[in-house]
């Protein structure tokens, strides 16, 4: 996996920057929004792969990577940081793929402006009902105890403890995963104030909604699929098998397949 050719930089938003990396090139424009603790290299194996057809995007989501930290307990908005992001760097509807958290600011990103984006992928975003104030004040205060934990660790440790989690990853996907919890901002759990079922009812055609098996962590059940299909019959989905939340980790072949496929317009419906 050669990376030596990719540009990265940075582009300004309101409070502050988005780090970023570019593989380059003619192709159509794809941006990549990563999950929570990551970074935009963790995409480097499937940017990889597709480097030679599209100019990839990898942006560190606030408070993540070498982008902006939060600003106190201050809630930012994810969706109009892409916004601002895909102004400021001046792409042209880009492909927009999303794992996790990114992938809901992705959605958030679409509904809110749907002239702005080709084609909409999201990997197992955490359509999960709204907390209340103190489950969510609970949920970030044992995010910031993990990420302290996780930062107090050596780079062996950390690099240990996630193989041991991940044994099926493969080894490309390690480095960036470890420099992620490195640099993840311990506040930057995010803070969602619309239920997703508003989000997804005015997504844009096309969308596809990647997920895989629950009971390997994955966190879109079948029922979350239906209740998706029903709000808005255009989403299409598909189901990864032998995968759990990081689908393109763990059946990287599987992942690849469905979203060529989808950009290629021959997507059809889950079961």
């Amino acid at each position: 996996m050669d990376v030596s050719s990719w540009g990265s930089g940075a582009v300004d938003i309101s409070g502050g920057h988005l780090a970023y990396h570019r593989t380059g090139g003619n192709g159509p424009q794809m941006v990549l929004l990563h999950g929570l603790t990551d970074n935009g290299l963790c995409w480097s194996r499937f940017a990889s792969a597709f480097a030679s057809e599209f100019d990839i995007i990898m942006l560190d989501a606030r408070g993540h990577g070498a982008s902006s930290r939060i600003a106190g307990h201050v809630h930012h908005d994810p969706a109009q940081d892409i916004a601002e992001a895909i102004d400021g760097l001046g792409l042209n509807l880009p492909i927009l793929l999303g794992h996790s958290v990114g992938a809901l600011a992705a959605a958030a990103f679409a509904a809110r402006f749907p002239a702005c984006v080709s084609k909409l992928i999201l990997e197992d975003p955490p359509l999960l009902p709204l907390a209340e104030p103190s489950e969510a004040n609970a949920r970030n205060e044992r995010f910031r105890k993990q990420i302290t934990h996780l930062q107090s660790l050596t780079d062996t440790e950390l690099a240990a403890m996630g193989r041991d989690l991940s044994p099926s990853w493969h080894e490309d996907e390690f480095p960036a995963w470890l420099l992620g919890k490195r640099q993840v901002d311990p506040l930057a759990m995010p803070h969602y104030t619309k239920p997703w079922q508003s989000i997804f009812a005015r997504l844009p055609s096309p969308t596809l909604l990647i997920y895989g098996e629950s009971q390997r962590g994955g966190m879109i059940t079948s029922a979350i699929v239906t209740e998706a299909l029903r709000i808005n019959p255009q989403i299409e989905a598909v189901r990864i098998e032998n995968a759990g939340h990081n689908i393109r980790r763990e059946n990287f072949a599987g992942f690849m397949a469905a979203v060529r496929a989808f950009l290629n317009g021959r997507t059809e419906h889950a079961d």
